[in-house]
């Protein structure tokens, strides 16, 4: 899990680095090409924390019955410490360098567009978000804000298994025609596609095993899907979602069925799981880190085609460059204030013949990590 979620992150990083760079590799059109590529990948890393999110909230409302005010009061503590030391962070920044500022100048135009983004509105409402990822916590915000309320009022709990997939196919169905047909926020499914893949893992009958070279094709064919011609189509946008829907749950479950084997055991490489278990930090920080760092860049290499080297040479450097930051941000911010210690352990769910998983009590989204 915590390497799923170092992956995730790490596309997440790939998509900005590719982005700030492409003014220094726009003379190499092999190279920028790469860079468009990566790009496009790095987009799916939202969409497999929205799954993982799904999984393990759904997951431990389904096991753990809890007050709604108390379920939101935790998701608040978890998303807000680390949230308003960026959001902080930009407002005086927006201040001390007004060209790059997003604020509005009037005053009152200036007081509401802090308080939207505050609330964490820009991403389900059309509003530019001041934190460019910020907008992913509007849709972690409705997630939250509506799985407890579907599962009180449909009674979840004391429904067949069939009946609740019945209901969660017909729900992704719903939100993929509404994409197609009138947009709006389509990657909703990935939740959905999360709530299925807790099911999907609940005993007594867990799916039938998903095997590595299965988990292998479904996270190349993810990545694949990436590359579709998109731009303007809602077709070809819920199509991409729907490719995403499938594929990052196999790949959840190829991982959490068999976590011997070879897949799984390559995302529990140590230091991809301590990107992942400060995810939710360096989501939120690295962007800023990264523009810091082309800007310095600019100051040594002005943007001219300098080719793939370059490209190469910067990708590493500057990616360790986010990791002090970010971590600084995890260790004095997220962890003391975020992260309270478990109280309970919570039964492990059957991830495979003679192969538990243990389920973690909240999200593994970048707005979640393993505490509630």
């Amino acid at each position: 899990m915590e390497g799923l979620r170092g992956f995730a992150v790490f596309l997440v990083f790939l998509t900005h680095y590719a982005s700030m760079v492409a003014p220094w590799v726009a003379g190499s059109s092999a190279t920028l090409q790469l860079a468009f590529g990566l790009r496009a990948f790095g987009h799916a890393g939202v969409d497999l924390f929205f799954v993982l999110s799904g999984y393990l909230i759904y997951g431990s409302l389904m096991q753990h019955p809890q007050p709604f005010l108390r379920f939101m009061r935790r998701r608040v503590v978890r998303i807000y410490p680390s949230f308003l030391a960026v959001f902080i962070a930009y407002v005086m920044l927006s201040f001390a360098f007004p060209a790059q500022s997003r604020i509005p100048e009037p005053a009152t135009a200036a007081a509401l567009y802090l308080l939207q983004n505050l609330l964490l509105l820009p991403g389900l409402f059309p509003i530019e978000a001041m934190i460019t990822v910020a907008w992913s916590l509007s849709y972690e915000m409705f997630f939250y804000l509506a799985v407890p309320t579907v599962i009180g009022a449909l009674g979840l709990r004391s429904r067949s298994r069939r009946w609740r997939l019945v209901f969660l196919l017909a729900l992704a169905g719903a939100l993929a025609l509404h994409g197609a047909l009138a947009g709006g926020p389509v990657r909703l499914m990935m939740f959905v596609a999360g709530m299925l893949l807790y099911e999907a893992m609940v005993p007594p009958r867990p799916v039938p095993p998903v095997t590595g070279r299965m988990g292998l094709l479904a996270l190349l064919v993810g990545l694949g899907s990436m590359l579709l011609p998109v731009e303007g189509s809602r077709v070809l946008q819920t199509l991409q979602v729907c490719i995403l829907f499938v594929a990052w749950p196999l790949l959840c479950l190829a991982c959490f069925q068999w976590p011997s084997a070879r897949l799984p055991r390559s995302f529990s490489w140590t230091p991809l799981r301590w990107l992942g278990n400060m995810s939710y930090s360096y989501y939120l920080l690295h962007g800023l880190v990264l523009h810091a760092g082309f800007l310095l860049l600019a100051w040594v290499w002005p943007p001219a085609a300098q080719g793939a080297w370059l490209f190469w040479s910067a990708l590493p450097v500057l990616f360790v460059l986010t990791l002090g930051p970010t971590a600084m941000l995890f260790l004095l911010v997220e962890r003391p204030l975020s992260l309270v210690p478990k109280r309970a352990s919570v039964p492990a769910l059957q991830a495979g013949p003679g192969q538990p998983l243990r389920q973690e009590r909240a999200g593994a989204s970048p707005t979640e990590r393993r505490s509630d």
